[in-house]
This record gives structure tokens, C-alpha cells and sequence, in this order.
């Protein structure tokens, strides 16, 4: 069945690799050390939710004889609304039954109001144009109708305070922006935990944004972005460590009420400036 949040084409070119690695008469196993790809990437291909690079394309239509098959149609696959390099996460957070975030310096996109989304956009460079940006924009909020489910995913956002106290936009961008995450923050499948100065070091201090994600069916990955890059990660080791070091930074924390009650006073202080 299609999933929600996956694009038709993902899912048609999944399903088109699952019907012949079986013609082949080969195991997600089998096809992962032939083709030279991990047997998660290759489940969640088949499930539309990843697009495989260029080079794991050729591997696949090498080793099930496609004459290019894959590699012809991976253009098909990615928003032109989205960067490339997030496209896959984006479609791998539709699904997701639990998300843990970690930002160290933006509001994460899923909880970016309208505003703050424009304020960020602004710094960009190359410069955006008008149009470009209000795609960016559609999309992010699109994104955000991942929180119109009442049960999943359950979704867990770890914040450095700089998240809180870099005034994107102004104050008044800012009050709003906080009053938007505090209010989703009350939601029972939805926590926020600020990471808070006086902590110091903590753990995940190298990284920039993180995102790991749980799934019904697949094991679970890690996505990690950078300045204009980000990385899928489904080794299972590496997920390991990830979830590791995000497990230790949420021990240095605040509580999620502490937390909330932290945003509540830093947005105060930019009402009463803006």
C-alpha cells in the first residue's frame, strides 16, 4: 500500500526493485552483498522511503541485469522543492513511528513558523528569488502536517539554548516562533528538551542538526546535516553510537517541563522588546 508523505514515483520504483530481486531469486540479504549496499538501505528503498545515489543504481542494474533501468528513473525521484541531499530524509520522517532531533542553532524546520522560515531564508546565498523562496516555504510547512496525526510519529526535540536566543528575524519573530513550539510542546506525543548553557560540553556539541528515526518495518537511521550537505547513516553500529551520544545529551537536559518553562520566559523577554 502507498504510503502517506511517500511520492508515487518513490513507491512505483521500490516496488519495481522488490519484483525483480525476487524474479532473481535473490534476498534483501542476498542483493545487499552482491550490489555492495547495506540490506537497511535496500528495505527502505523497496519501501519508497529512500532514493538510492547514482552509483547504488548502477550497482543494482548491474547486478539484476536491468540494462539501466535504475538508473534512468532516479531523476524522477526527488522534490525539486527540496535540497537534494534532504529529499530522502523528508519522505523517511512521513514515516517514521518516533523521531528524536537534535538543532544546535535553528528551530528545527518541522516546528519553523512561516516568518522565522522567511528570516532564515533571507541569509542564503546565493540569494533566493521571491518564488523560489515561497516553495521552500509551502514545503516546510507541508512538512509540518506530520503533527495533524494525534498518535505517530511520537517526536522528541533536543535544543541547544542558542536555538532560543539567537533572535532570527526579531524579537517579534522570535516570541511568536516560541509560543508556536511551546504550544506544540503541550501536546502529549510531543517533547521538547533545551540543552542549557550552564551544561557546558555535552555530547552531540560537534553536530550540527540530527535526526534519528524509528520505523515499523525497517531498522532504524540516522540523518545528519551539515552546511549544505546531509547524510543518511543506516550502518548499524554507527545508528548505535548516534543513539548513544543523544541518549547522554538528553541526560545533561532540562526536563521537558523545565524546558517549556524556559521557553515561556525567553519568550517574554522578546515580547517585551519587540
Amino acid at each position: 500500500m502507498l504510503g502517506e508523505g511517500i511520492p508515487e514515483s518513490r513507491s512505483a520504483y521500490g516496488t519495481e526493485l522488490r519484483q525483480r530481486r525476487e524474479a532473481a531469486g535473490l534476498t534483501q540479504e542476498a542483493l545487499s552483498q552482491r550490489a555492495i549496499m547495506s540490506r537497511t538501505h535496500i528495505a527502505h528503498i523497496e519501501a519508497g522511503r529512500r532514493k538510492p545515489s547514482l552509483e547504488d543504481a548502477r550497482r543494482l542494474d548491474q547486478v539484476l541485469d536491468t540494462g539501466g533501468f535504475f538508473e534512468r528513473f532516479l531523476p524522477t525521484l526527488s522534490p525539486r522543492s527540496l535540497a537534494d541531499y534532504f529529499a530522502e530524509a523528508a519522505g523517511l520522517e512521513q514515516q517514521a513511528l518516533m523521531i528524536r532531533a537534535y538543532e544546535s542553532s535553528l528551530v528545527p524546520g518541522l516546528l519553523q513558523t512561516e516568518a522565522y522560515t522567511r528570516a532564515v531564508l533571507r541569509t542564503y546565498y546565493p540569494r533566493r528569488t521571491d518564488e523560489a523562496c515561497d516553495k521552500v516555504v509551502v514545503t516546510r510547512l507541508e512538512r509540518a502536517r506530520i503533527f495533524d496525526d494525534p498518535v505517530r510519529p511520537v517526536m522528541w526535540f533536543l535544543l541547544d539554548e542558542a536555538v532560543l536566543r539567537r533572535p532570527v528575524g526579531g524579537p517579534a519573530t522570535m516570541a511568536a516562533q516560541l509560543r508556536h513550539i511551546a504550544e506544540l510542546g503541550s501536546r502529549e506525543r510531543i517533547r521538547v528538551h533545551v540543552l542549557p548553557f550552564a551544561v557546558g560540553a555535552h555530547p552531540l556539541q560537534e553536530a550540527s542538526s540530527v535526526m534519528l528515526m524509528w520505523f515499523e518495518d525497517a531498522a532504524p537511521i540516522v540523518y545528519a546535516e551539515g552546511l549544505h550537505t546531509g547524510n543518511i547513516v543506516d550502518l548499524p553500529f554507527a545508528v548505535h553510537q548516534c543513539q548513544t551520544l543523544y541518549d547522554q545529551a538528553l541526560g545533561d537536559a532540562l526536563s521537558h517541563k523545565e524546558s517549556l518553562a524556559l521557553i515561556a520566559a525567553v519568550t517574554e523577554e522578546y515580547a517585551h522588546v519587540a
